[in-house]
Order: C-alpha cells, then sequence, then structure tokens
C-alpha cells in the first residue's frame, strides 16, 4: 500500500510562482469589470469621511519612479482607511496648465511656433496634455491605484478653469491683489517670471570679484552743521585729503551696471585700512581675509567705527558717470565677502527692499531675452551671462578691479530647461502678503494643521513668515488669464464683481481660450463702464501662475464634490512641495475662507539610488516603473514603496528590488502553505470553538491578535514599513520557524477530520484571512488572489476589499498563555542547538531521527510536565523523556539535553521512530498513531 496517498498533504490551486506581470493585469479587469472600487464606496456610504485630496502630477511624459511612490503611499493610505471603517474616495487628478506642457509642445513645433495663434499653441498644449492624462492614467491603474479614473479633475476642464478665476476674483475684488515693479526669478529661455516653487538650486561657477567704490560726499545729517560738500575727511580727519574706497564683493559682476547703492550693516565694526596711500574701508572682521585674497601684504588701520556713521555718503560708480548711495541694512552678513553689499535694487529682493525704503530707482536694465537694453553703455545687446568677462573688464581698465576667481556656488536654475536664471524687476502681479493679513492669518492656520513628520511645521512656517508678496503672472500662452481690463481712457485696471461673474460663466460654457480669441467687448458684461467714464478696454495678456491654479484644488474638487467635503483630511505630497502645493493651497484657502484647506499633511522623500545618489539618466542609475512592472510585478513595488520609512529620503536599486522579491515570495509561500493546508476545511461545518482548541494554535491566535493590533496602529500613524517588518516578521519568524514548522505533523499526519487537525485549521484559517486582509492595502493584488482561494461561505465578498480590518478579539489574548510559550520557545532553543551539534557529530541525520533527553530544575520539570505528549511535535522529534535534576537546582536555565539516536523503527508514513512500529498485521510499517489514523 502507499501510505503517502493516506497523508493531507498540502493541496491549493494558488501557484507557487507568482508571474505577477501576467496575473496582475487579469485582476486589473477583474476589478473594473466588477465595478470593485463603485462598489466600495457604496458600501461604505454614510461612515466618517477620510479624504485624500490628490496633489496633481504634471501631464508631461510617462510617470516616474518618484511618481510611482506618491500615488502608491495614497493608495495605501485610501484603502487602509476604507478597511478601517471610513468613507474615503480619492478623485486622482492632473496639472494640465504651464511650462512643462507648453515647453515640450514648443519643442514639437521647432521654427514654427512662432507661425501660430495663442489660441493655436493653446489648442496643442491641451491635446498634448490630453494624451498625457490618458498615458499617466494606464500607468497609475498598472500599479492597482483604486480611484475614480473614469472622472478625474483635470485643471484644464471648463469648470476647473471657471473656479480659478473666480478664486482670482476674490483676491482681486478684496484689493489684495496689485500690479508693481519688483525683482523676480527671471528665466531668459522661457521668457517668463518663475515662481519660487519654479526653481531649483544646483552648482554654478560664477566670477567672483572684489570691486572698489570711491567714496566722494559726507553723510546728509551733517549738512545743518555747515558742512556741506566736505569730504569723509570731515568726520574723520584721520582721513582728510586721503582717497577713500568702499570695498565689495560680488559673483554676479553683471549687475553692477545696475549698481545704486552699497549696503552696510549699522551694528557691525568696519575699518578704515590704509594700502599704498588710498584708504579702504570693509568690516573689520573680514579685513584679514580680504586682504590675502587681494594679494596686500602691507597695510594698516588708521579707523574703526560702526556701519551707521557712513549712512548716506556717497560713492562714485567704477566707470559710469552716477553716484552710488550708502545704505543700512539688516540683511548685511560677516559669512563672506567685504561686509558693504553691492546692491542693485532691479536684481534682487533684498536690494529692492533697501531701495524702496532709500527711495531709490527700481532699475533692471535687461530685457526679456535676458540682454541688456540699448542704453546700457559699453553692453548693450550682451546676454547677461556672457557680459560678465565685459564687465571685469571695464572694471580692470578703471582700477576698480581688486580681484577676480572663479568659484562654484548654489545658484537658481530653472526647473524646467536647467539653465541658470536670473533676478530681473519688470511689472508684475502681486498677492500681497500683508494686506488683508494674509501672512499671519496663513501662520496661525499652520499651527492648526498637523504636520507629518512633525518638522514640516517649522520648514512651511519659516517660508510663510519670510517670503515677499506672491508673484502670479506669467508672460506664457498656456494657462488661466489674469482677468483684468484695462480702461483706454485713463489707463487704470478694471475689474468687478459683475464682470468676474460674467468671466467666469463664459469659461464655464466656452473654456478660458475665449480670453484670447474674443474682444474686450465681447467678454464684459453689457453696458461696462470705468469710474472715469470710459466704455473702451483692452485684456491683460499675462496668464497666472500655475501653483495658483492647483493651489485652488479644494474650491474645484473638494467644494464642487459634495460627497468629498472642505477641508481634506490629508495632503499627501513630496517634501519639497512645503513651497509648492501644499504653500500655494495653504495661501489661496486662507485668503478666501480664513483656514488652511487640509486638517493633515504628510510629506516623504525623495527617491535615490542604492548608494543615496540623485538618480539621471546620465548617472545610468534611474528604475523605470513599467520595468519593474514588466518583470517583478507591481506589488513588488509596491512592497518596496511599504518596506523603508519614507518620511526620509528612499533609496531603490535592482539590488534592493531583489530582495524585495525574495521578501514578497517569502510572504507568498506563507499564504499558499496556509491555502495548502485549508483545501478540505469548512469554516461552516469544520470551526473548533476558541476553548476547545490546542493550546499552541490559541497561542498562535494570541500573537495574530497582537500583530493585529499593531499594524492597525501601524496604519492608522501611516508607519507602512512597520506593517511590512511586522507582518515578515510574522510570517519568517513566528509562523513559519515556529508554528507552521511544528503544526505539519498534526496536518499532514493526523485523520482528516480529527480534532486536533480541525483545531489547527480552524487557527490557520483565521490567520490565512487576518494576513491577507491586513496586507491588501500594500499587496493589493497577491491578496485579490489569495481571497479568492480562501475556503468560505457563499457569502463571502466578492473583494478583499469589501471586508473590514480584523479587530483583535480580546477573547483570543492570553498573556498568561503567551508567557508560557515563551519559556517553552526557550527550550526549544536549547533542544534545537542540541539537535544541531548532533548532526554536525553524525548522531542523527533528520531531526526525527533523534530522541532527546531533558534534566530539568525542579520548575522547569514541573512546567514541563502538562507538556510531555506535546514535546516531541515542538521539538520535531521522535520522542522526549523529561528528567528531575537533583533538588536544589533552582534557576530554570540550567538545562541539559542529551540527543541519541531514536530507538525502534521509522514509521513509512510520518517518519517517527517508534517502538510499536511492526506491531499491527496489516500495516507492518506504521507506528500505531498512523494505524488509527488511517483507519480513521
Amino acid at each position: 500500500m502507499d501510505y503517502r496517498n493516506t497523508l493531507n498533504l498540502p493541496k491549493t490551486e494558488f501557484p507557487m510562482k507568482a508571474n505577477l506581470p501576467k496575473r496582475e493585469p487579469e485582476t486589473l479587469k477583474e476589478w473594473e469589470k466588477k465595478g470593485i472600487y463603485r462598489q466600495l464606496c457604496q458600501l461604505a456610504k454614510g461612515r466618517p469621511r477620510y479624504i485624500l485630496h490628490d496633489g496633481p502630477p504634471y501631464a508631461n511624459g510617462n510617470i516616474h519612479i518618484g511618481t510611482a511612490l506618491n500615488k502608491i503611499l495614497k493608495d495605501i493610505i485610501v484603502k487602509s482607511k476604507f478597511m478601517e471603517g471610513f468613507y474615503s474616495p480619492y478623485v486622482p487628478g492632473w496639472d494640465c496648465h504651464g511650462l512643462p506642457v507648453e515647453h515640450e509642445v514648443e519643442k514639437s513645433l521647432g521654427v514654427k511656433k512662432g507661425e501660430l495663434s495663442v489660441v493655436e499653441i493653446r489648442k496643442r498644449c491641451r491635446d498634448y496634455a490630453s494624451k498625457f492624462v490618458d498615458i499617466q492614467r494606464r500607468e497609475f491603474q498598472q500599479l492597482g491605484v483604486f480611484g475614480e479614473w473614469e472622472d478625474p479633475y483635470l485643471t484644464m476642464k471648463y469648470e476647473y478653469q471657471a473656479t480659478i478665476a473666480r478664486e482670482f476674483g476674490k483676491f482681486l475684488l478684496s484689493g489684495s491683489v496689485y500690479k508693481g515693479k519688483k525683482p523676480v526669478h527671471w528665466c531668459p529661455t522661457c521668457k517668463t517670471a518663475l515662481a519660487e516653487a519654479e526653481v531649483k538650486y544646483e552648482n554654478h561657477r560664477s566670477p567672483s570679484i572684489y570691486v572698489r567704490f570711491k567714496m566722494v560726499s559726507t553723510p546728509s545729517h551733517l549738512k545743518g552743521e555747515g558742512k556741506v560738500g566736505g569730504e569723509i575727511g570731515d568726520i574723520f580727519p584721520n582721513l582728510q585729503g586721503r582717497t577713500v574706497y568702499v570695498i565689495i564683493w560680488t559673483t554676479t559682476p553683471w549687475t553692477i551696471p545696475a549698481n545704486l547703492a552699497i549696503a552696510l550693516h549699522p551694528d557691525f565694526i568696519y575699518v578704515a585700512a590704509e594700502v599704498n596711500g588710498d584708504v579702504y574701508i570693509l568690516a573689520e572682521t573680514l579685513l584679514e581675509t580680504v586682504m590675502e585674497k587681494c594679494g596686500i601684504k602691507n597695510y594698516r588701520v588708521l579707523e574703526k567705527f560702526s556701519g551707521k556713521t557712513l549712512e548716506r555718503l556717497k560713492c562714485r560708480h567704477p566707470y559710469l558717470d552716477r553716484d552710488s548711495l550708502i545704505i543700512l541694512a539688516p540683511y548685511v552678513t560677516l559669512d563672506a565677502g567685504t561686509g558693504c553689499v553691492h546692491t542693485a535694487p532691479g536684481h534682487g529682493q533684498e536690494d529692492y527692499e533697501s531701495g524702496v525704503q532709500y527711495g531709490l530707482d527700481i532699475y533692471s536694465p535687461v530685457d526679456d531675452d535676458g540682454r541688456f537694453t540699448p542704453d546700457v553703455p559699453f553692453f548693450a545687446g550682451l546676454f547677461v551671462f556672457d557680459a560678465n568677462t565685459a564687465v571685469n573688464r571695464k572694471l580692470a581698465e578703471v582700477g576698480a578691479l581688486l580681484k577676480e576667481e572663479m568659484m562654484e556656488h548654489s545658484y537658481p536654475h530653472c526647473w524646467r530647461t536647467n539653465d541658470p536664471i536670473i533676478f530681473r524687476a519688470t511689472e508684475q502681479w502681486f498677492i500681497s502678503m500683508e494686506k488683508n493679513g494674509l501672512r499671519q492669518k496663513s501662520l496661525r492656520s499652520i499651527n492648526e494643521v498637523t504636520w507629518i513628520p512633525p518638522w514640516g511645521k517649522e520648514r512651511i512656517y519659516g517660508m510663510i513668515e519670510n517670503r515677499p508678496d506672491w508673484c502670479v503672472s506669467r508672460q506664457r500662452a498656456w494657462g488661466i488669464p489674469i482677468t483684468v481690463f484695462y480702461c483706454t481712457a485713463c489707463k487704470q485696471p478694471f475689474f468687478s464683481q459683475e464682470m468676474i461673474d460674467h468671466v467666469v460663466r463664459l469659461f464655464e460654457e466656452k473654456g478660458a481660450d475665449i480670453w484670447f480669441s474674443a474682444e474686450p467687448k465681447d467678454l464684459l458684461p453689457r453696458g461696462a463702464q470705468c469710474a472715469c467714464g470710459g466704455k473702451t478696454f483692452t485684456k491683460e495678456t499675462d496668464i497666472l501662475d500655475v501653483w495658483f491654479d492647483s493651489g485652488v484644488s479644494y474650491a474645484a474638487v473638494l467644494e464642487r464634490r459634495e460627497y468629498l467635503g472642505f477641508p481634506a483630511s490629508l495632503y499627501l505630497e513630496g517634501s519639497d512641495q512645503h513651497r509648492g502645493w501644499f504653500h500655494s493651497s495653504l495661501l489661496t484657502s486662507v485668503g478666501t475662507r480664513g483656514t488652511a484647506p487640509y486638517q493633515a499633511v504628510l510629506t516623504h522623500g525623495f527617491v535615490v539610488d542604492g548608494e543615496g545618489k540623485k538618480m539621471s539618466k546620465s548617472a545610468g542609475n534611474v528604475i523605470f516603473p513599467e520595468e519593474v512592472i514588466g518583470k517583478l510585478g507591481a506589488d513588488v513595488l509596491r512592497l518596496w514603496v511599504s518596506a523603508e520609512d519614507y518620511k526620509d529620503d528612499i533609496k531603490i536599486s535592482n539590488e534592493i528590488l531583489k530582495r524585495l522579491a525574495d521578501a514578497y515570495f517569502r510572504i507568498r509561500n506563507t499564504f499558499r502553505f496556509l491555502l495548502g493546508n485549508l483545501y478540505d476545511f469548512n469554516p461552516e461545518r469544520d470551526w473548533i470553538p476558541y476553548s476547545e482548541l490546542h493550546e499552541l494554535d490559541r497561542w498562535a491566535l494570541h500573537r495574530l491578535q497582537r500583530l493585529i493590533a499593531r499594524v492597525r496602529e501601524a496604519y492608522e500613524q501611516f508607519e507602512f514599513h512597520i506593517v511590512y517588518h511586522s507582518v515578515q516578521n510574522f510570517c519568517a519568524v513566528e509562523m513559519s520557524a515556529l508554528y507552521l514548522d511544528i503544526l505539519k505533523d498534526r496536518l499532514y499526519t493526523f485523520s482528516p477530520r480529527s480534532k486536533g487537525r480541525k483545531s489547527a485549521q480552524t487557527a490557520l484559517y483565521e490567520i490565512l484571512n487576518g494576513l491577507a486582509i491586513l496586507m491588501a492595502p500594500i499587496l493589493s493584488f497577491t491578496a485579490e488572489e489569495v481571497w479568492r482561494h480562501i475556503p468560505g461561505s457563499p457569502q463571502k465578498p466578492e473583494s478583499i476589499f469589501l471586508t473590514p480590518f480584523p479587530k483583535p478579539r480580546n477573547e483570543y489574548l492570553d498573556e498568561e498563555l503567551n508567557e508560557r510559550w515563551d519559556r517553552i520557545w526557550e527550550v526549544r532553543m536549547g533542544v534545537t542547538k542540541a539537535l544541531e551539534e548532533a548532526r554536525k557529530e553524525k548522531t542523527i541525520g533528520h531531526s526525527l531521527d533523534a530522541q532527546v533527553s531533558l534534566y530539568l530544575p525542579e520548575r522547569l520539570y514541573a512546567f514541563l510536565q502538562p507538556y510531555q505528549e506535546d514535546l516531541r511535535s515542538i521539538f520535531i522529534v521522535s520522542s522526549v523523556t523529561l528528567h528531575p535534576m537533583a533538588k536544589g537546582t533552582k534557576d530554570d536555565k540550567e538545562m541539559g539535553v542529551e540527543v541519541l539516536r531514536a530507538e525502534g523503527r521509522k514509521c513509512e508514513r510520518c517518519w517517527n521512530y517508534d517502538g510499536k512500529v511492526g506491531h499491527h498485521p496489516e500495516h507492518q510499517t506504521l507506528c500505531g498513531r498512523c494505524v488509527e489514523a488511517i483507519q480513521g
């Protein structure tokens, strides 16, 4: 007789080989066909809401690994919130306007772009964005992300465009918007202003120069004392008759033609140092460094004084016929340079603020292409960065250049073109941070939001606290127009509530393109009239910053879709969005609603390679999501997202993915083992009540409850790496290495209908359900595949996602039992070590070849006595005998283990050695236990 056929060996159609790249698309089709996401939303209606609002990615190019990380994190949260008992619909969105799209369209047009009208360019931009919305939608769905993919929000939809105009209109009407000439980040390549969020800082080589400006007059506050027209020597007699220079340092020589002032700190100590008969003024702290840098060895200090002493004295521009005023500014530092800061009010934010304070011209002689205007002597028409060399040559020619060298430093670049940018004063539209208290209200709102990690609060607080007014205008074509008209009579901007409402209705019906195709009279309500009486108008041609577009998504999505609601429960993006979407959303919401649009903000780090380096095509270290999905499957990518603490930068490499694929297969094999041993288990028929379960099975259920509690808390705290490591440890250590290994004997060799086997299966059924449901938000495809194979009642939901997370069951928790088994596992470790040594010495081969004798102290002997019958299976040996040690030995850890080769014959069916093998006439090769099992 072939006794193998009498064993209850695992059987399951759940395949060992995952083949995720093939199976995942099939699961996607099944979800779509059954409408699982819609069912989930329907099932959860009426529950407390938890709304994660999607920050829109650009509809430009394929998704990259960072985008995949972001969407998977959001999906884990949405699914876990549904399964925690919330109503958590997810509406994905796309940012469709702006430079990324327009730039790609212009590249494709080449020389033809100048031949197309704004309306034609906008049409091509819309087509381009639509194409990549469809591409990215498919890619996100391949990741297993649930959401309203058939009805996402797009910033280029007419309704959304109308919302942008409506929200901007609120700022206009409140008086928060103004037009002014201020320095802004300007990209000469794109020919537009850039927001701070569109600027990235990278290393750049620039010329570093030290320049001397000759002083020419006395401070204005001395005029009343009759010292008009005197020299600096009138303040410091020691300097009478000497030629005095103020020394500045700059890394932007091209801004020297726009210099109008030199800034000193009012409280720093400055020196007048004699050098070859001339006098140089600079900060005392930096004197030695500057002199060494400029190759000056012989100098002596003539005077020391505070910066405020020189306020409103004048220097002469090195080569132009104008003065440069000495001003005071608190932003002057002693970190580098000379303590005397070259100031061009048209080319820097702090320079501008000082210029306004001192009544200086906001002078910026640079055009949209980044070239000097025709009125600039010597350098007209030169591109500013090319002009650095020419400016230095001119300074040297007039004897003003003390030192020139190249230095590498962090410099702003355009996020789209990677070209260095400039600060340039132009006429722009701004939202005031002070008008209507926007800054202070925003700071107060920040304190009312939960920031995860907590440092996010300090980061955005500092940004809002110190940011300039928001430049919201852009000189581009693809975006929402700044909906302002100009009266041709008085030239003043014209807008009103009626006008804004009229334009909003037009946008809702025909889209924002109408602004660029229609005449002003066709965009205005009938009878529109300026306060001056004028009735004819022109229209603004600038568009809004795209950060305003995405920044009002709460108005276009959360408030317009009643089932969502304002404010959102959570915004989740990369940490760069403290200056991006989190920032613009906060300002627009506080400015119009007085509160933040989110209750909590969660940030993740950036994806880097295995060595922690930034990924780039040139470095050859880029990992593409579609390649990972095609090779390993989306679930491995999802496991990667969960495996690391994403609040820091997240490493990825082929080696890391291989390790995670191995971890995935260990989890999968646990699922397969559990399923394989439940093939003949019907929970409605075979369930064993908890009180009647084997004690080891009750221990397993206790451990499961602890896992459930730990994992649920981790999901609630967004600590997905704790979910991963807890489940991984549970599967590898508590299940595979302990419980499941021990259970094989009971599962395989006991009678199929025996209570011992059904007890084990009852526990396995609970563990399988618990593990699969807990991992569903992360291993979505695999959990669904497991769910299809779990035996259950006809009422079982058709998708695992329609099932709530399990809750820890108090009746399964038993700390005393857990402590008992901790002692047993400790004994088992000692036995396992002894078995390994016996195996090395060739005493035994397999552990079942062994018989174990334990020599135990009194208390441990008494403790293990009740488990005498179970120890054989716990240690996976053929027999165990317990022996008490001599009295007086009380330390439980003083245990002796003796391993001998087992006596008796080996049972053909269970492989245990037993003295009763051969005692049954019909089954000569079986032990008595196996005979009972096959006879039922």
